[in-house]
């Protein structure tokens, strides 16, 4: 069998069957990060959801060896001999997983007279080529592997991944394995979870008392923290097309390294917490709130575990301290209570999210990741390190890809060379601004491996990073702990009402009020009531000429609902906690105002 399209080059294409034996049959239910991928993929684009990876191939190893390998693979870890039974156009996520003792999976080899002159980027753009389709979660291999081959001699192995049994970890364990089997070594024993072992611990009751604490810590942040890390000026949209910016630099491995002699703590924490700092810095926050994905395998039994385990644990560190050193101290706490809570059922994490942010009145964005890789299993990233002594500081940009976040870094290596990539969004991060948070991040180092940093101003963090904080306007106001701009709020408001019934009064002037659809709208900045005059809230006064109007419909309920409904993209968008309907303009003296009804629409006190 050959296959439809070869790549240039290709003198030959062949598709072998290889089958595998002697493995043991279970079934059981699916695991938390198993049903959270799968809801992703059922959800998601093929080539976003689906994950790949490149292995090298020893000099004189022969295609029998490499598919006895791929082989014994297969039988060795159960998530590779994994399927999900479900019913295919229902959008029900399958509860239920079952191990097959025997099977067989097909391996694409593509011959060349010579492969391309760089390898491994043509390896990289056929396993992402090879992402672009669907796995049948009821009955396909996990892996789609293609044998890139120099006259029959395998040279690289290709491959596309389904999100629902592997993550990026667990591709570096299988390709750790690989390499040995190659080499003639005998791998030890199994001793991680598999993933049904996982499940039934999940289910213990040891194991919905730890998803139920995962879920009061996120319910804690998103009642608290910020709605959004960077709501500012040109922020909007869910995704964002983002090139990536890759960070080689020798310096800041040694800088790193220092740092963490002389404060005693471990460089991943030196890094996160001058990663956390730094971001928080450039967005004006006291607070920087951050998914760890990889914090899922701090456990052991969990480290080499090939499975996956794609879930965030969500990191909110107070950033306000009087130096470096003293928000060290409390960052290594902030991170184990982040990585503790970082297992839950992904429908209750959904179900939670959209209850709390109703009720508070925001939309959760997943704008900050730190993503540390670089003590895990081997990584494509890190197998395909560029060659040579390491640079001083060198960056190079790549390709965009389209990403949910506004900033998001992958750590490789830490030493010899401090190895990152980020991609954060060009609406606020122009090339130029992006570099500088980079090579602001070493910079950072360097100065803390020296001695303790002040930070209870922004100079000197700016001074030494020569990063600045963003520039809000005096529109902006930080309301319950978010940064708000009322204009956004009102002409959002009205955007929402724009399809609900009711006569234009006339648009109100000013930088907070909108007009659309029949309402007038003026979001104004209130002290709380019954406070103790350091809070403040938001005030909706949304305004009719026609008395009518008493008779109609709309109620602060359905306001609230209409206004949550298009809140996604809009991180300077916070719900008023009072909606006040008035007949006339809804600028007017308190004095003249006649009000029709008022409420907080959250389906409490709503009148």
């Amino acid at each position: 069998m050959t296959t439809a399209h070869a790549p240039d080059g290709v003198t030959g294409s062949r598709t072998l069957t290889v089958r595998y034996a002697g493995g043991g049959s279970r079934r059981g239910p699916v695991t938390m990060g198993q049903a959270n991928m799968i809801r992703c993929i059922l959800r998601d684009e093929p080539d976003s959801i689906n994950i790949h990876d490149v292995w090298p191939v020893p000099d004189g190893t022969g295609m029998d060896r490499a598919l006895d390998a791929l082989a014994a693979l297969a039988l060795r870890h159960e998530a590779l001999r994994t399927t999900f039974p479900y019913e295919a156009g229902t959008g029900a996520v399958p509860v239920e997983q079952v191990v097959a003792a025997a099977g067989s999976f097909t391996v694409t080899v593509l011959d060349h007279d010579a492969l391309p002159e760089d390898p491994d980027a043509y390896a990289e753009a056929v396993a992402r080529a090879a992402r672009d389709t669907r796995f049948r979660l009821d009955l396909d291999f996990p892996l789609r592997l293609r044998i890139l081959a120099r006259a029959g001699r395998p040279v690289r192995v290709a491959l596309a991944a389904s999100h629902a049994v592997t993550d990026g970890s667990a591709l570096g364990v299988l390709r750790d394995e690989w390499l040995a089997l190659l080499a003639g070594e005998e791998l030890p024993p199994v001793t991680s979870l598999t993933p049904l072992d996982l499940a039934a611990e999940e289910l213990s009751p040891a194991g919905r008392r730890k998803s139920a604490a995962s879920l009061a810590h996120w319910e804690r942040i998103l009642r608290t923290g910020p709605q959004a890390m960077f709501a500012e000026d040109h922020a909007g949209g869910t995704e964002t097309d983002t090139p990536g910016l890759t960070l080689r630099s020798a310096r800041g491995a040694r800088a790193l390294a220092a740092a963490a002699r002389r404060t005693g703590a471990l460089p991943g924490t030196v890094l996160l917490t001058a990663w956390c700092v730094l971001t928080a810095h450039r967005a004006g926050q006291s607070v920087c709130v951050a998914a760890v994905p990889t914090s899922n395998r701090f456990l052991p039994k969990l480290a080499r575990s090939v499975s996956t385990l794609s879930q965030d644990a969500l990191l909110d560190l107070d950033v306000r301290a009087p130096s470096f050193d003293a928000l060290l101290a409390k960052a290594w706490g902030a991170a184990m209570n982040a990585y503790r809570h970082s297992r839950f059922d992904a429908l209750d994490l959904w179900e939670l999210i959209g209850r709390v942010t109703t009720e508070r009145g925001s939309q959760f964005a997943r704008d900050a990741v730190f993503n540390d890789i670089s003590a895990l299993p081997s990584t494509l990233a890190a197998a395909a390190a560029p060659e040579g002594a390491a640079p001083e500081l060198e960056l190079a940009w790549s390709g965009g890809q389209s990403l949910p976040t506004r900033l998001l870094t992958f750590v490789y290596e830490t030493e010899p060379e401090l190895r990152l990539a980020t991609w954060a969004d060009p609406a606020l991060f122009p090339r130029a601004a992006a570099e500088e948070l980079v090579t602001g991040l070493v910079l950072l180092l360097e100065a803390v491996a020296e001695g303790d940093l002040p930070l209870d101003t922004p100079g000197p963090l700016t001074g030494v990073t020569g990063v600045r904080p963003v520039a809000r306007g005096p529109e902006w106001v930080r309301v319950d702990g978010c940064w708000v701009s009322p204009a956004a709020v009102a002409d959002a408001l009205s955007d929402a009402l724009s399809d609900l019934p009711g006569p234009l009064s006339g648009a109100p002037s000013g930088a907070s009020g909108g007009a659309s659809g029949g309402w007038a709208v003026e979001v104004v900045v209130e002290a709380e009531p019954d406070g103790d005059g350091g809070g403040q809230r938001l005030t909706a006064y949304i305004g009719t000429r026609e008395q009518r109007w008493a008779d109609a419909d709309l109620t602060p309920d359905r306001a609230h609902a209409a206004l949550m409904a298009v809140l996604p993209g809009r991180p300077g968008v916070l719900a008023p906690h009072r909606y006040v309907f008035v007949e006339g303009p809804p600028r007017q003296d308190a004095a003249a105002q006649r009000i029709l009804r008022e409420g907080t629409g959250r389906g409490r006190d709503a009148t």
